[in-house]
């Protein structure tokens, strides 16, 4: 019992000495990841502020008008940082998010208004550019509204928007396509080059390969001999 209570007084004070030992909670693995991820997504964007001591960094939370920037300024570059985007893409995501109506705003001035905003050593724009843009089409096109409220309906069009990925071209049914494509109705040499379901002979259809087995041409019975040959004769009974 004297033991005991020995333990009983070394494990209080050890606790007294760390009381965050066990106050706070183990997290599953699964979240640490989450939120190492999250930080990592945030600390790459154009919001985080750098500075302080040992060049510490603040991670500021990205906006939904700024997660779509980053989707569509990585579209289809893998070496894209998300910290710019280059005139293609914004045509896209003007194109995508419903900017670019045919009658307000045409193809053309998106790319207009994007080499205006963009520096003139500089093939891309960053995110503030990409907003000083949108407020230029954003007043062209909601031209009976303010500025702001004018930016802000076109900000609600773009906001939470990924690129749309076309789906693959389906080839269409064409009657000239069909008729070159026709092994039956090929005629002179390309003919030869296919069987009778169309299917390519190989290299028996480009080249003309000698039989060098000793039978003629046209010879039906080629290896029967041999089989009558070596065929099995029966005993006869005595």
């Amino acid at each position: 019992m004297a033991d005991h209570k020995d333990n009983i007084d070394d494990f209080k004070v050890q606790t007294a000495k760390h009381p965050n030992i066990s106050s706070a909670p183990l997290r599953p693995h699964s979240e640490q990841s989450r939120d190492r991820s999250s930080k990592r997504l945030s600390t790459d964007s154009n919001g985080t502020s750098d500075g302080g001591m040992g060049g510490s960094s603040t991670p500021v939370e990205l906006t939904a008008l700024e997660e779509s920037f980053r989707r569509f300024a990585i579209h289809g570059d893998t070496r894209a940082t998300g910290k710019d985007m280059h005139g293609k893409n914004w045509s896209k995501l003007c194109k995508d998010c419903g900017v670019i109506d045919g009658k307000s705003i045409t193809l053309t001035d998106v790319d207009i208004v994007f080499s205006k905003v963009k520096k003139k050593s500089c093939r891309t724009i960053t995110f503030d550019e990409f907003k000083t843009a949108l407020g230029e089409l954003a007043r062209k096109k909601y031209k009976e509204k303010t500025g702001e409220e004018a930016e802000a309906e076109v900000f609600k069009l773009i906001e939470g928007k990924a690129p749309i990925i076309a789906g693959v071209t389906r080839a269409v049914a064409s009657p000239t396509v069909s008729r070159l494509t026709d092994t039956t109705k090929f005629t002179g040499s390309h003919k030869e080059r296919f069987d009778d379901t169309g299917r390519g002979k190989g290299k028996a259809g480009r080249v003309d390969i000698v039989d060098t087995s000793g039978y003629v041409s046209g010879y039906k019975h080629q290896g029967s001999y041999e089989k009558k040959i070596n065929k099995p004769t029966m005993a006869k009974p005595m």
